[in-house]
């Protein structure tokens, strides 16, 4: 790929992150599809649309990310490479690590190894289920002026970092709602009213999910490969900027666990 076309994926508002032969990947901004989908038919924007009408071609993605989710998104260049990403991610090379708010304060460090039903858009009752694990740490305990419930004034929420050792369609969603301490803004398997009264206190409403870091042997190289996106400004403005906050114990370091 040419200077002139990743400059256009800027333009298109898609930010590289790392870019070669084989690979391209970029910060999935919010709210954006990765692809078309008849679940959102009437979106019509995607990233795939995105690079194609930028000049970039077509890409395979290596990975999903939810529509709702930032952060790291990795496509490959063709289905030979995109097959090898496949099976590296098969065999536990790629390590992934997300941020998240979620409800409560969750035990910390914490893992669940508890099962998930293989479709999350229809009942778990009957389906099949699925070995799952999830894996958190949190990394700072906050207390926001916001009255969800007539007899607390404030609410817990806390930042953690997370690491899904399975990839089961929306697993850290799925795993932190079982744990009681739904995602903030997950409007499928978090809390409609604590959404939406947190989001009118942010003045922003989206999923706070975000995939910071990806980390994996290149598919064509094998040299490590390790990919990152910062968290925007609006996980700043809500993690760090509100004063009733204390910090938990000391945050994993890179490449964790």
């Amino acid at each position: 790929m040419n200077p002139a076309a990743a400059a256009a994926a800027l333009v298109a508002d898609l930010r590289v992150l790392h870019v070669d032969d084989w690979l391209l990947a970029i910060d999935k901004p919010p709210r954006l599809l990765v692809h078309r989908s008849a679940l959102d038919a009437h979106e019509t924007d995607d990233v795939l649309g995105r690079l194609t009408r930028s000049g970039l071609g077509r890409w395979h993605p290596a990975h999903r990310l939810d529509k709702g989710t930032s952060g790291v998104l990795l496509l490959a260049r063709d289905t030979g490479t995109a097959a090898a990403l496949g099976q590296a991610w098969a065999a536990g090379a790629v390590h992934k690590t997300y941020r998240a708010l979620v409800r409560g304060w969750p035990t910390t460090p914490g893992q669940t190894d508890r099962p998930l039903a293989r479709d999350p858009e229809r009942p778990s009752t009957g389906q099949p289920m699925l070995p799952a694990c999830t894996r958190w740490q949190v990394l700072q305990e906050l207390t926001w002026p916001v009255r969800t419930h007539a007899e607390h004034a404030h609410t817990r929420v806390a930042l953690v970092a997370v690491w899904p050792l399975t990839g089961r369609r929306h697993q850290i969603r799925r795993h932190f709602k079982q744990l009681g301490h739904p995602l903030v803004g997950d409007a499928t398997h978090g809390k409609g009213p604590l959404n939406r009264a947190l989001a009118a206190w942010l003045g922003m409403e989206r999923l706070w999910l975000h995939a910071q870091r990806l980390e994996l042997p290149h598919p064509v190289t094998g040299q490590p490969l390790m990919i990152e996106a910062p968290p925007d400004a609006s996980w700043q403005a809500a993690a760090f900027g509100e004063p009733f906050r204390r910090p938990s114990a000391a945050g994993p370091q890179a490449g964790a666990p």
